[in-house]
């Protein structure tokens, strides 16, 4: 990855602290954890706090060890923190099973009176996978369940493929070097080690995602997890904040903020997806999720600085910030390195605004109304800094209009920023687009059906002895020619269902059908445009009728014949005295009936009125 910016080294001297009271008697109190139920956790020597936002207490509790200033207690859920003491971890429950008192235990390290071995640098918690994993210096990170079963370890140096990965300049002194990371939306989990290079791991499981190195810029920087499809890198050293594709690792966008208190500094991402972090040169650096910068200033930064990390408020959306105004700052560059000194802090300047817009819902000056009344409580008895006063002010929702969220909703809509939107590989007018993916899809229809009608042809013996033309042409006439018969055969079925219908008509019918379905039978064989089978299930080509007629009805072409039966109400003797010669022929075996059949023949052939007469009252014609 290239930089795309001068590379500026920063000294940073800072010796002023802005404090509601200072004593040398006063304790000093850690960082603070603002809990779901609005109060502030905190621990001081060997005792945890827990303060209500107007600053009184709600409840303390002894634990046997001194907790580490430096590390504020983590929120575990389900009634639950953790915090580091002596190089321990204590989870505490803060509602015993029939008792409203808080209870500690010991979760990680020796008992008590013990040899401490190990080094902890830091620990987080999923409170989805209640998983707390910890950082043991030149050890690894190990992952335990919430009931204190060990489930994985890994250390910074992976092996695959016969190839190392991870701390390659130096495998015996590089051990991970940061806090465990957690990106809730990804289940991902981000640490660094003493090289420079930065891990991304499964939150189920020690399986490497991918690893960057960062030494280019520096061997010392923070991690930040957006929950939003980002992560932001802090170097402090150099006064730069990356932000990186959380699949891949890979730099999205880099810019330059202005130089940075500690080394630990790290930004706060709102649910807006904006990531801010505050400046010794007096601005809140705020940048949105495509590296858009704002910078927030209620004052002439000429002596003002931003030394402590900003809080979100209680809808996610707004931030809490300090803006201290000095007695004296001087700045001074040489060569790389800037140096700021600044001391006698005068006043502090409190604001809550809504980086996203710039709207500011709150500002008041520090001391005020409301420090004033938090001097006078309980936390009077401590030493209290900008970072514990920024606690209190979220904690209270001093000056918020906006509507509070659970910690979940506040999730579930960063993560929402991490879907992956639809990307157009087009350009220019969207109707000219779908015109052309219609006129796509109408091609490829066509090119299917050609396809299909080649295959059709293949085998068609057919085609052998003709053209296609002239196999095409013969098709149509016989399609044409179908289609008159039809409209002649539906003309003569109208006659034939009256009740006086000439029988001329139905010998006609019987004609014409015959015709059709041999041109039927051509079309669904030789010159079908499918496989070449014949229709199996022909249907009647005359319907019953009722009245004087009885019924009429055709076979289909598989019986290669077709019998009428037609019966008149006037019907003769001598008629029903020949339908019974002609019924004995049916049990006469086959040469008789041939005999029979042509000597028949013969005598109709010799009288014509008798011989028509025959053909309109015969039974049964065999083709």
């Amino acid at each position: 990855m290239a930089v795309t910016m001068p590379m500026i080294h920063l000294l940073i001297f800072v010796f002023a602290l802005a404090t509601l009271s200072y004593s040398s008697a006063y304790d000093r109190l850690s960082k603070p954890l603002v809990g779901d139920d609005g109060r502030i956790y905190v621990c001081s020597n060997k005792k945890l706090f827990a303060f209500e936002s107007n600053g009184s207490i709600s409840w303390s509790m002894h634990i046997d060890y001194k907790c580490n200033v430096a590390v504020a207690p983590v929120h575990g859920g389900f009634g639950k923190i953790y915090l580091i003491a002596d190089n321990r971890i204590l989870m505490v429950k803060l509602e015993n099973s029939g008792t409203s008192e808080p209870v500690a235990e010991l979760f990680f390290g020796p008992g008590p009176g013990q040899q401490v071995e190990t080094e902890i640098i830091g620990l987080s918690v999923s409170t989805l996978t209640s998983t707390v994993f910890i950082n043991i210096k030149n050890r690894g990170l190990f992952a335990y369940k919430s009931h204190g079963r060990l489930l994985w370890s890994i250390g910074p140096v992976l092996y695959k493929f016969g190839f190392h990965q991870g701390c390659r300049k130096n495998i015996t002194d590089c051990f991970f070097a940061s806090v465990p990371v957690l990106d809730q939306c990804e289940g991902s989990i981000y640490i660094s080690n003493t090289e420079g290079q930065l891990y991304c791991l499964s939150i189920r499981g020690r399986h490497f995602r991918w690893i960057q190195d960062f030494s280019y810029l520096d061997r010392n920087f923070t991690i930040t997890a957006g929950n939003n499809g980002r992560l932001y890198v802090t170097v402090p050293v150099r006064a730069l904040l990356l932000a990186l594709d959380v699949f891949s690792g890979n730099v999205l966008w880099q810019r330059s903020i202005g130089p940075l208190s500690k080394a630990d500094s790290v930004p706060i991402v709102d649910s807006n997806g904006w990531v801010s972090i505050g400046s010794l040169d007096g601005f809140l650096y705020s940048f949105s999720p495509t590296g858009d910068l704002k910078k927030f200033s209620r004052r002439n930064t000429d002596n003002y600085v931003i030394q402590v990390g900003s809080f979100l408020d209680c809808s996610g959306f707004a931030v809490y910030t300090s803006q201290i105004e000095m007695e004296g700052k001087v700045s001074h560059t040489a060569g790389e390195f800037t140096t700021v000194s600044a001391i006698r802090p005068k006043v502090a300047l409190l604001t809550m605004l809504v980086p996203a817009t710039g709207s500011i819902y709150w500002s008041e000056n520090n001391p005020g109304q409301l420090t004033t009344s938090l001097s006078k409580s309980d936390l009077s008895q401590f030493l209290v800094d900008e970072e514990i006063l920024l606690a209190f002010l979220a904690a209270s929702k001093t000056g918020n209009l906006l509507q509070c969220r659970t910690t979940g909703q506040k999730l579930a809509s960063s993560c929402s920023q991490a879907r992956t939107k639809l990307v157009s590989i087009y350009t220019g007018n969207e109707r000219v687009i779908a015109l052309f993916l219609l006129f796509e899809s109408t091609v490829l229809a066509i090119l299917i059906g050609l396809v299909r009608f080649c295959c059709s042809f293949w085998a068609k013996k057919k085609l052998q002895d003709q053209g296609l033309g002239s196999f095409l042409a013969k098709r149509c006439s016989l399609q044409l020619k179908k289609k008159a018969l039809d409209r002649t055969i539906t003309e003569l079925e109208r006659k034939a269902a009256e009740e006086a219908a000439d029988r001329e008509v139905l010998d006609k019918l019987v004609d014409i059908s015959k015709e059709r379905e041999g041109i039927q039978r051509k079309l669904s064989t030789s010159y079908s445009l499918g496989r070449d089978k014949s229709d199996s299930h022909a249907r009647s080509i005359l319907p019953l009728q009722t009245g004087k007629t009885k019924s009429y009805s055709f076979q289909g072409t598989r019986r290669k014949n077709m019998t009428m039966f037609h019966t008149m109400s006037d019907t003769s003797s001598s008629e029903s005295s020949y339908e019974g010669e002609t019924s004995m022929l049916g049990n006469k075996d086959s040469s008789t009936k041939a005999k029979t059949k042509t000597l028949m023949m013969e005598d109709s052939s010799s009288s014509g009125s008798s011989s028509e007469k025959f053909r309109r009252r015969g039974l049964r014609r065999n083709y």
